[in-house]
């Protein structure tokens, strides 16, 4: 069963993710440092030639000035962290994404906003569903996604972790649905059976349904699958039942061929001639011997073959 997914989530939007303009952020610390001295000093020395004259005011007037312009180099310094990125956004549209670790100085009046580009661990609600025979199943899964396009994440998007934890029970939802909890015929797939199958066409189903929020799904995995508990007994005793069969139909077609093993050798090295009715008692014998489920009495015919 191929996923069937809206357009709308699994086309790629035209937003993408690019490099952001910035700079070394260690000098611009320090520039902003000196001219944190520097401002303090002109200030100071200002203040001390007193009010009177043009020198002290000038010097006052730069000391201001030194302080307004540290003020917006250190405004512009943004700290990146191993596993995480900032989206520049500058009144209101996209400029980049930082993500080398290291202290970056970026333009002041930019928001820098945050995103986490670590994987992460999604755990889905346990959901009641109706499978592909109507039965209802209980089944969870667990989900291993990343943020590849934090463009895409934060941009295309509302909120992109509520947006994969519903796409992810979506998915989760449809795949059970469209499948079998068990089948008696090994040809076709099964939630049960193909447990490796089921949980790659999960993947793919939510790799496709999450593209669009710039997240790439790194694994999923059933973590519950069980029938719902009104039916779990009823089933279980069908389960039960068919294992019974089976297990009795391995016992016969075993039986089977140990008899006609038993009449070929007989026949084959001339132990004794038989007769069909006594073939037919002898394999009556056998069979009830071979497939019964306690254990046989024997009796010993003191007679002849015929009494």
């Amino acid at each position: 069963m191929a996923a069937e997914v809206p357009a709308e989530l699994s086309s790629s939007p035209q937003m993408s993710e690019h490099q952001a303009r910035s700079r070394p952020g260690v000098r611009v610390l320090v520039a902003g440092v000196v001219l944190i001295l520097a401002g303090g000093a002109l200030l100071g020395l200002g203040l001390a030639l007193g009010p009177d004259g043009a020198g002290p005011q000038t010097l006052i007037a730069l000391g201001i000035v030194a302080f307004i312009a540290a003020n917006f180099t250190l405004r512009g310094l943004t700290p990146v962290i191993s596993g995480e990125a900032r989206v520049v956004q500058l009144f209101g549209r996209y400029r980049g994404t930082v993500r080398d670790p290291g202290l970056h100085w970026v333009n002041p009046f930019a928001r820098r906003l945050k995103v986490s580009t670590r994987i992460r661990n999604l755990e889905t609600a346990i959901a009641k569903v109706n499978d592909l025979d109507g039965n209802p199943i209980e089944i969870a899964a667990v989900v291993v996604w990343q943020v590849k396009d934090t463009a895409q994440a934060l941009y295309v998007v509302d909120d992109f972790e509520r947006f994969v934890a519903i796409q992810s029970e979506t998915a989760v939802r449809h795949i059970a649905s469209g499948y079998s909890y068990t089948s008696p015929d090994d040809s076709v797939i099964s939630l049960r059976g193909n447990a490796e199958e089921i949980t790659q066409r999960l993947s793919e189903e939510i790799a496709a349904r999450v593209r669009s929020a710039g997240v790439t799904i790194v694994e999923s995995r059933l973590t519950r699958l069980s029938y719902a508990p009104e039916i779990a007994q009823a089933m279980l005793r069908q389960q039960q039942a068919s294992a019974v069969v089976g297990a009795r139909t391995r016992i016969v077609e075993g039986a089977v061929g140990m008899v006609q093993l038993a009449l070929r050798r007989l026949q084959e090295e001339d132990v004794v001639e038989l007769d069909e009715e006594r073939k037919a008692a002898m394999v009556s014998n056998l069979l009830v011997v071979l497939c019964s489920e306690q254990a046989t009495q024997q009796v010993v015919n003191t007679g002849s073959l015929y009494q």
